[in-house]
């Protein structure tokens, strides 16, 4: 599988012909668990096809089970300068509950370590877990920042089908999640970390300054992207196009030198509406010039329309020609964006 990633990453390296390289994302999955020289192979791979700019982020995703001493000192003696920890939460019954594999002791001892050797760390926090106080929501966050890591991405929970947590709720063993206590949750978890100097830059996101993800970000702000390996997405700005998901079909492409996609031509209304939906999710907000330049007046006449109501009612306002979310506006965002959709232009 790693030689068929690296012969996808070779494959692919006319398509950023003109484009530099500014972060290398192991991540889907638990990559961590791959050899360093594996990770070593493919990073090696990038820089022998693509222009890299100088230090780009390199950010490898980690469970803390993974993270033992030995394991961050080899990931600090590579190229890779960013750590993406699934700490999740630092409490024993709630890393049950969703049936994680390490537990509250190695969360800690792995944040221990990891700071040690790495400068750029963001971690995971879930919140809105069934029957979780907003004291213990508070303490979590405390010990995040304890830590004095940089970044923190934060998410409710969610009930995936056919999950340990999906049996339970549907036994009466836990009650389901509550939306409202979600909702108190990340209002406390904003004030918190925005206290401590933390920038609140996208929906699930915060970074101090200088910290912010870059890859997260190009995602955002619509830039292009390359995703390698079975299951990954690429984006280009006016096509999508996604791998296979099955390995073995993955694997028989790449032999026979063909790329196993398929791609989708986004449409000026995909395009608008994708704009829409990251843009209210991120500090940057949907620039108004930018949807009358690039979509056209239909389009602008249609968003003010839409928001109009959003602005009535506190949730969203227009600062200096950019349409944002305000406080109590940002944990709906979402829902908000889909209001804002367009469904019915070419």
């Amino acid at each position: 599988m790693v030689l068929a990633l690296a012969k996808e990453i070779a494959l692919r390296k006319n398509e950023f012909a003109n484009e530099v390289v500014e972060t290398i994302y192991f991540g889907g999955g638990t990559p961590s668990i791959l050899e360093i020289a594996d990770i070593r192979l493919l990073i090696d791979a990038v820089y022998q096809n693509y222009k890299v700019k100088e230090n780009p982020e390199i950010t490898v995703e980690a469970n803390p089970d993974d993270l033992s001493q030995e394991r961050i000192i080899e990931l600090s003696k590579n190229k890779v300068n960013r750590l993406s920890i699934g700490i999740q939460s630092f409490f024993e019954d709630d890393l049950k509950l969703m049936n994680r594999a390490h537990n509250s002791a190695e969360a800690k001892k792995c944040l221990e370590i990891a700071t040690q050797y790495f400068d750029n760390i963001s971690i995971d926090l879930i919140y809105g877990v069934p029957e979780m106080s907003n004291e213990k929501w508070m303490q979590n966050i405390e010990i995040a920042l304890s830590f004095n890591v940089p970044h923190i991405s934060s998410y409710a929970l969610t009930v995936e089908p056919k999950t340990a947590l999906h049996t339970f709720i549907q036994k009466g063993i836990i009650p389901p999640p509550d939306d409202e206590v979600a909702q108190e949750h990340f209002h406390l978890l904003v004030e918190k970390l925005e206290e401590n100097d933390f920038v609140h830059y996208e929906l699930s996101n915060f970074g101090k300054e200088n910290y912010f993800s870059k890859n997260n970000s190009s995602y955002w702000l619509g830039k292009k992207y390359i995703g390698i390996g079975p299951s990954a997405h690429s984006y280009n700005g006016v096509s999508r196009s996604w791998n296979v998901s099955n390995n073995t079909q993955y694997l028989k492409s790449i032999a026979e030198n063909q790329l196993p996609s398929e791609t989708e031509i986004l449409t000026t209304t995909d395009r608008y509406n994708e704009y829409v939906m990251t843009g209210l999710r991120t500090v940057w907000g949907v620039s108004l010039e930018r949807i009358e330049n690039e979509f056209g007046q239909t389009y602008l006449d249609y968003l003010n329309q839409q928001s109009a109501k959003y602005i009535e009612d506190h949730l969203l306002f227009v600062d200096e020609d950019v349409l944002r979310t305000t406080k109590s506006g940002k944990f709906l965002s979402d829902g908000i964006a889909s209001d804002l959709f367009l469904l019915n232009l070419g």
